[in-house]
């Protein structure tokens, strides 16, 4: 058996339940890719920014026609072997919340219940003026009808729901703005330089004060909101277990780490771990 396997298998004996915290690297495998490299360097051009969507009607358009090439690639995917094997160890009682930074629901598709999107979900979409909420296909709809011809552009599909298309292919994007109120419509996520809701990080502190450990898969942990996790984990002095392709800012604080086949020995430890639950279930009936 790995080492690594043999040492995860021994944290959840000692450590029965946790709280994860997941990152991009998860659904790499349902073909939404990472914003990283292995060493931690950034993959993609600049991701939109909160203050610049709200004030600039130029970065509007430029997220809605880059989203509106990107999109289906979200709304098609199709949970991978990671998303099940986390819905597998929930259901086995070893974990009592899942903290995605993914925007992509998958986790939810997968079976997973206890589920907080860190960062919002890209299938929603918020009027800023007066909240009402709609559907993101529905905004797809509509942005296809004003902009026919934009639906045969083509660009490299970027994880946070939108592809690489440049300033001249998206200038002349029609935007849609909100039926109820012709206010302006923004995406139900937080975009980088955006604010969490305060209520939302308290309940994945509250979660991790009564968990066990925290075990974080498929992140670089290089935005603070997933990294400030990690922290309070050691403050409370947690286990802190990290299982991801190449670097993390967490590396020198973190209980136990693999880089190499990092999810691969994920998904065999929760084999593992699943098959001695109904093992030890099927004697228990038998004996009964």
């Amino acid at each position: 058996m790995n080492q690594t396997v043999s040492q995860l298998l021994e944290f959840f004996e000692q450590h029965p339940y946790w709280v994860v915290l997941t990152g991009a690297g998860v659904s790499a495998a349902s073909g939404i890719p990472t914003y990283r490299n292995r060493s931690g360097q950034w993959l993609r051009n600049r991701p939109i920014q909160h203050q610049e969507f709200c004030t600039s009607e130029d970065a509007r358009r430029r997220y809605w026609g880059r989203s509106m090439v990107g999109w289906p690639a979200i709304r098609d995917a199709a949970v991978n072997e990671n998303h099940l094997a986390l819905t597998a160890l929930e259901q086995a009682g070893h974990v009592s919340l899942t903290i995605t930074q993914n925007v992509d629901r998958l986790h939810q598709r997968a079976g997973t219940r206890e589920v907080i999107d860190l960062h919002g979900r890209l299938d929603r979409v918020r009027c800023l003026d007066c909240g009402a909420g709609l559907d993101r296909q529905e905004i797809q709809r509509e942005l296809e009808r004003l902009n026919p011809e934009h639906m045969r552009r083509a660009g490299a599909i970027r994880p946070d729901g939108d592809a690489d298309l440049t300033p001249e292919q998206v200038k002349n994007i029609q935007i849609w703005d909100c039926p109820a109120c012709a206010g302006l419509l923004k995406p139900d996520v937080v975009f980088f330089g955006g604010s969490i809701p305060r209520a939302r990080i308290e309940y994945c502190e509250s979660a991790l004060a009564a968990a066990d450990g925290l075990l974080v898969l498929g992140s670089s942990l290089q935005v603070f909101s997933g990294y400030r996790f990690c922290r309070l984990a050691v403050e409370l002095g947690k286990p802190l277990v990290i299982l991801n392709e190449g670097i993390t800012r967490a590396d020198e604080i973190a209980t136990l780490k693999a880089s190499t086949d990092a999810l691969r020995l994920f998904r065999q430890t929760v084999g593992l771990l699943t098959a001695t639950r109904h093992a030890a279930t099927t004697e228990g009936a038998q004996h009964a």
